[in-house]
């Protein structure tokens, strides 16, 4: 019988621990705030994982161009990581400085994050497993996308060589 109790506790604590859409997650800004997905409720979202010394890095001036001309239509959040041949600084404060001063950004930047690995963040274990049209799976590189519906559910999934302001992403805007 207490084995019973065992295996029914591990399997609804189990299903509890499963998110189920973006919104059951948070993030903190590149200014240390934390933001709740769930307030983006309704929004459609683009989450990057980006990093600063990366030849696709020149993708932030895209980025922050798709921000500009569709900021009223998709939330743009870029997280950067540095798991792809530490392509990225050391510290948030760096990486602030870089976005802000080479590319000009406005959009959201989130703190340094793993976006593989073990010690991949809860988010990025999400985004990679989740199901969706296109592919699951660990990130190959900095720079994928991830596109989020207005319910919190991935839609689309793009690799690095995608450019932000390419048709197959901003045909969904």
């Amino acid at each position: 019988m207490l084995n019973l109790i065992l295996v029914l506790m591990t399997l609804i604590n189990g299903t509890a621990d499963k998110a189920k859409s973006i919104y059951d997650y948070s993030f903190k800004t590149i200014d240390g705030q934390t933001v709740n997905f769930s307030s983006f409720k309704g929004k459609k979202l683009l989450i990057v994982n980006t990093a600063s010394k990366c030849g696709y890095t020149k993708q932030y001036a895209d980025l922050e161009k798709l921000h500009e001309l569709y900021g009223d239509k998709v939330v743009l959040i870029a997280f950067p990581s540095g798991n792809f041949g530490g392509q990225e600084f050391e510290d948030n404060a760096q990486i602030k400085t870089f976005c802000t001063s080479t590319f000009n950004t406005s959009f959201t930047i989130a703190e340094k994050t793993e976006v593989k690995g073990a010690a991949i963040s809860d988010l990025f274990k999400f985004l990679t497993t989740s199901e969706n049209p296109d592919f699951t799976g660990e990130i190959k590189w900095n720079f994928e996308k991830f596109l989020i519906n207005e319910e919190g559910k991935l839609v689309h999934r793009y690799r690095s060589a995608v450019n932000p302001l390419d048709n197959s992403i901003t045909k969904n805007f």
